[in-house]
């Protein structure tokens, strides 16, 4: 399991972990069944605190992604993919709608719109 933590980001970083781990569950990185690190051993090797791993294990829990079985550990918890997709698109078009205010306000066409978003998506693959 990857995760990169940035101290430049405005998240805190038990928010970076769940969304690192989220994102690598909805990709299809991380399986159902799959094991994380024990909490000690993530934090160790992200030399982090114990208590930030362990609100980053228990946000997981919470919002069902991750199961803990005592004595054993924290494994992905069997997902309905297609609810967390739609979930996820939900997000998306609040942010996208945000941004056609934002958009409309500044008077930009909807073409320049179109074409900031394409050069954003590509990101790194330009």
């Amino acid at each position: 399991m990857d995760i990169i933590l940035s101290n430049s980001s405005g998240k805190p970083i038990y928010e970076q972990i769940t969304d690192q781990v989220k994102e690598q569950i909805m990709t299809g990185t991380l399986a159902a069944g799959d094991a994380l690190p024990s909490m000690r051993l993530l934090a160790k090797e992200l030399r982090i605190s114990v208590i930030t791993t362990k609100r980053a294990y228990e946000e997981l829990e919470r919002e069902g992604f991750l199961e803990n079985v005592p004595g054993k550990g924290c494994f992905v918890a069997p997902q309905n993919r297609e609810l967390l997709r739609e979930a996820q698109l939900r997000k998306v078009e609040e942010k996208l709608s945000q941004a056609v205010d934002e958009a409309r306000k500044g008077g930009f066409p909807l073409e320049e719109l179109q074409e900031m978003l394409n050069l954003l998506y590509q990101g790194d693959n330009i």
